[in-house]
């Protein structure tokens, strides 16, 4: 593991009634709120985090330093069907970003890239998932 930090952007947030967000929340600590760069689509009923390289493109979500690290990445990467076992491609995958926090400084964080093709998606223009 080369962070402790990951950053959610979905249904891994705080206040959904998610098995894995009540996972995440039971094992990990909440930072606060913090922006990556990067455009959301719109998956189904979860969005998807593409990277960006225009800094106008951002990313909302939260930031959280993860107590039992390796573990609990396994089972996030299970859900997120990263893990081993899957098939490739994978629909995401686990990269770390930078992450800017709430009070301006930028550390990397893990978090979820979308990795299957996007056409006909609908872009999240404001960059946050609770606004779609």
């Amino acid at each position: 593991m080369t962070s402790d930090r990951l950053f959610v952007y979905g249904t891994l947030m705080r206040g959904f009634d998610h098995p894995m967000a009540r996972l995440l929340a039971q094992h990990a600590d909440f930072l606060g709120e913090a922006t990556c760069r990067g455009r959301l689509v719109l998956v189904k009923h979860y969005p998807g985090l593409l990277l960006s390289e225009v800094s106008s493109d951002v990313v909302h979500g939260e930031l959280f330093r993860l107590r039992a690290g390796d573990e609990l990445l396994r089972e996030l990467d299970m859900y997120e069907a990263c893990g081993e076992g899957f098939p490739e491609p994978t629909e995401y995958l686990r990269r770390l970003v930078d992450v800017t926090g709430a009070d301006g400084a930028t550390a990397p964080a893990w978090t979820y890239v979308y990795n299957w093709p996007v056409t006909n998606l609908p872009h999240i223009e404001s960059g946050r998932f609770l606004d779609h």
